[in-house]
Order: C-alpha cells, then sequence, then structure tokens
C-alpha cells in the first residue's frame, strides 16, 4: 500500500477543505481539558444556581419572617388576597409565637382594605378572643370599629326611597361597640381619639336612621308610631343632630292629628333650642 507524503495529505485537505490530522502539543491538549473542566463547573454553578432560586421560591421552605415580610410586600401593593394567603400559610405552619399573632393582626387590616367589612370584624374578633392580653389591643379593637362603619351606607338609605327600617345597622352597632371598649379601657390608647370621632359619627347615623323610620311611618300615616321612634331618638341620641329633625317629626305628626296643643309645645321646644330650624318656617 502507498502512503501519501505529508505534503500530499495537505494538499488533498486543502482541496476538499479536510482538516489534517495532526498531533498537537500537550500544551493545547492541557488547554483543551481545562476549558472542559470550566464549562461544566459553569453547567454546574448554573444548575445549583437554579436549584437554590427554586427553594428560595418554594414557600414549603419559608421562614416565618419570609412569610411576614411576603404578605407585607403585597399587602403594600394592594394585593390583599395574596396578602392575606401568605398571612393563613404563615398561621398554618407557624402557629405558635409572635408571628402567628401579627399575622392574625395584619389580616384583619388586608381584609379591611379589601373592603371585607364582615371577614375584618370576624378577624378582629377572633384576634380578641384569642389573645385578650395581648400589647395590640387596642388596635384590634380600632380595626373592628372601622370595619363596621361605612357612614355613606347610612345616609344614603335615607334619600334612596327604600324603606329606613329594612337597612341593617348590625355593623355599625358593633362597630360603636368596639370603639366604646377601647375608649373606655384604653383612654390613651393613639387610637382614642379617632375612635371618639368615629363613635360620634356612628351615633348620627344611627340617630338619622331612626327619623328616616319615623319620617316613613308619617307618610303611611301612622302617626303614634312615627312619634313614639321620634321620642326614642330623643331619649337615646340626646347629642346627635337628629334631635331637630326628631321634633320637626312630632310637629308634623300632631298637626296632622289635630293634636293643636301638643304641636305648639314642641314648636316651643324647637324654637328654644333650635331657633334657625327649617322646621319652624313651615309650621
Amino acid at each position: 500500500m502507498t502512503l501519501l507524503s505529508k505534503q500530499a495529505l495537505n494538499s488533498l485537505s486543502s482541496q476538499y477543505n479536510l482538516h489534517p490530522f495532526e498531533v498537537r502539543p500537550a500544551t493545547t491538549m492541557l488547554w483543551y481539558k481545562f476549558f472542559a473542566t470550566l464549562v461544566l463547573a459553569s453547567l454546574f454553578a448554573v444548575g445549583t444556581g437554579c436549584a437554590r432560586f427554586e427553594r428560595a421560591n418554594n414557600p414549603d421552605n419559608w421562614t416565618a419572617d419570609q412569610f411576614l415580610n411576603k404578605a407585607r410586600n403585597a399587602l403594600n401593593s394592594e394585593n390583599y388576597e395574596q396578602a392575606i394567603d401568605y398571612y393563613q400559610q404563615l398561621e398554618g405552619r407557624f402557629p405558635y409565637g409572635s408571628h402567628a399573632e401579627q399575622a392574625q393582626l395584619e389580616t384583619t387590616f388586608a381584609y379591611y382594605r379589601s373592603g371585607e367589612r364582615g371577614l375584618a370584624m370576624a378577624a378582629a374578633d377572633r384576634f380578641l378572643q384569642m389573645h385578650p392580653a395581648h400589647p395590640q389591643v387596642d388596635y384590634a379593637y380600632y380595626l373592628k370599629g372601622v370595619s363596621g362603619f361605612d357612614p355613606p351606607t347610612g345616609l344614603m338609605a335615607l334619600i334612596s326611597g327604600v324603606d329606613p327600617s329594612t337597612t341593617d345597622t348590625t355593623l355599625a352597632r358593633e362597630s360603636f361597640g368596639a370603639l366604646r371598649e377601647l375608649t373606655t379601657r384604653f383612654p390613651s390608647s393613639r387610637y382614642a381619639q379617632d375612635a371618639s370621632v368615629r363613635m360620634t359619627q356612628i351615633l348620627d347615623v344611627l340617630a338619622m336612621q331612626d327619623i328616616g323610620i319615623a319620617r316613613y311611618y308619617l307618610s303611611l300615616g301612622a302617626y303614634i308610631a312615627s312619634i313614639n321612634r321620634a321620642k326614642y331618638v330623643i331619649e337615646k341620641y340626646q347629642k346627635t343632630k337628629a334631635i331637630e329633625h326628631a321634633l320637626g317629626v312630632m310637629v308634623t305628626a300632631y298637626q296632622r292629628m289635630g293634636l293643636e296643643q301638643l304641636r305648639l309645645d314642641t314648636l316651643r321646644v324647637l324654637r328654644l333650642n333650635y331657633p334657625d330650624s327649617h322646621y319652624l318656617k313651615s309650621s
């Protein structure tokens, strides 16, 4: 067999674009080994990094602090549903200790911000029952109070034409009870002053709710029921703006019943306490 010379081999390789089989120096072989090792190390590092990333983002591996931070970030982003989910997972994984207690309290706030008034009040009640001596009990009462009070609801009912006696004020009354508990037990609380203002607002709304009922009875011709409801407002809500309206309802009811002396007596009280009342002009 005839062997090709090195010159002929190189010529053939050049013609067909082939690479001649040459013996590489030892330094070149070492470089390839180093490069291969480097590639494998890089792949291993990437794989390890991915595994760490997956572990870090797997709630099964989170600490209580991580759950709390994730929940607060979601809360600050107004992603209330996600925040509540994180709080609940935290409490499920770490049911004892300060983190679980804080999660319960912040869950109340998350429900409140999301507009879930009933759930917020229930969460506040749960916290108060489980941790009656907690240093933030005053805040829990405050959250319950603000969650149950929505002034526009009661006021809109008065002008909507709907029978006001059918409007549910249960949450508003529970709200008032929570705020009263706060101001009574924790008069120096940072939330006490605002709670007092809200209590006054709630009483105004509740009183006007009853005025709406009195007016509704008046429109039906149920004058005795209308007068009794107005008297109830005067006795129950003495420091509210509704007193003027209660007297006005009574004046109208007495007039329609033909009870002139009672009408005049009520007008006298109205004029004494509310000299600029529009009810005086219409009577």
